[in-house]
């Protein structure tokens, strides 16, 4: 795993809820990109290839749709209190970009994480944190949507790495789609059920858009890669743009007018790369990552995971 990117998580599995926090090292380039009509997002446009800032202290990721985007406003507080930050002349301003799911469907949906809870996510955050399944930001998430939850399968968030040469992509991500789950060979993983216990979509792919209530249960899948590639801050908003490939070939339909899926991406600066064996890497992990939250999910109030569906 990148050793020099620290993950830390708040999880609540009463209320089907949580945040994930990711530390860069410092001299970090981190750009993002975001598909679908819906994102949920703070400081998005300041990792534009067009502004100045490049470097951030922190990514979070979270729950509690609109509401959880105070997660950063509390990691903020926490870097501010150990003197991280943008140096300015008048104090630290720590740069903490967000990215939010919609997860009120499943547990309290009165519940979101809080800038108290990022604090702990923050202070929790170690390197080597291979957790995975049920926690942070996709401990209330759930894939399959189109047909509504009762239908739904658990998502989560997954960690996958891809390695060649020295290079490394690794990509965090939280799955929490409106779509259904491909596996490598096009069929479906994960998705929604009918009755019987088969899914919907089995036979045709194109049935999601007979679906009338679709998208009344929102939705949003989260990427952070983090890479020790020596990127610019515009290849990295181009590898952000590549990462979203391997969120489309997994799921399906992807970057719809009920997502709002968000991809960053995070260098440590370490290595010299080619930028399309890069984008190779990363558009491999990610998809991988998709797999792997998917696969560690765990049945959480109701809502069926993989691993129990496939006894």
């Amino acid at each position: 795993m990148l050793t020099r990117f620290k993950i830390g998580h708040y999880t609540d599995l009463e209320k089907a809820t949580g945040c994930t926090v990711i530390i860069p090292p410092e001299n970090n380039v981190t750009s993002a990109a975001a598909r679908g009509a819906s994102p949920g997002s703070r400081e998005y446009a300041l990792l534009s290839p067009k502004r100045k800032i490049s470097q951030v202290n922190a990514i979070v990721l979270t729950g509690g749709s609109a509401f959880g985007l105070n997660c950063a406003h509390g990691v903020m507080e926490g870097l501010k209190e150990s003197d991280i930050g943008y140096q300015t002349n008048y104090g630290i301003v720590p740069i903490v970009p967000a990215a939010v799911i919609f997860d009120k469907n499943l547990g309290d949906a009165a519940a979101y994480p809080t800038g108290e809870n990022a604090k702990l996510a923050l202070k929790e955050a170690q390197y080597e944190n291979w957790l995975v399944g049920n926690v942070g930001a996709g401990t209330g998430a759930s894939v399959g949507k189109w047909r509504v939850m009762p239908y739904a399968i658990k998502g989560g968030t997954g960690i996958a790495q891809k390695v060649h040469n020295g290079v490394r992509a690794l990509a965090l991500t939280v799955v929490n789609a409106v779509g259904d789950i491909l596996d490598y060979d096009r069929k479906i993983l994960a998705g929604a059920l009918l009755e019987n216990g088969s899914f919907a979509a089995a036979d045709n792919p194109f049935i999601h858009w007979d679906a009338v209530k679709i998208g009344l249960a929102e939705n949003t899948v989260l990427t952070v890669v983090m890479t020790n590639a020596i990127l610019a801050k515009q290849q990295a908003h181009f590898i952000a743009e590549r990462a979203h490939h391997g969120i489309a070939r997994r799921i399906e339909p992807s970057h719809t007018n009920y997502d709002g899926d968000i991809s960053f991406v995070s260098s440590s600066q370490e290595v010299e790369a080619n930028l399309d064996l890069l984008s190779a890497l990363v558009v491999s992990a990610v998809e991988e990552s998709v797999i792997n939250g998917i696969k560690s999910a765990e049945t959480l109030l109701g809502v069926r995971a993989w691993k129990d569906i496939n006894k």
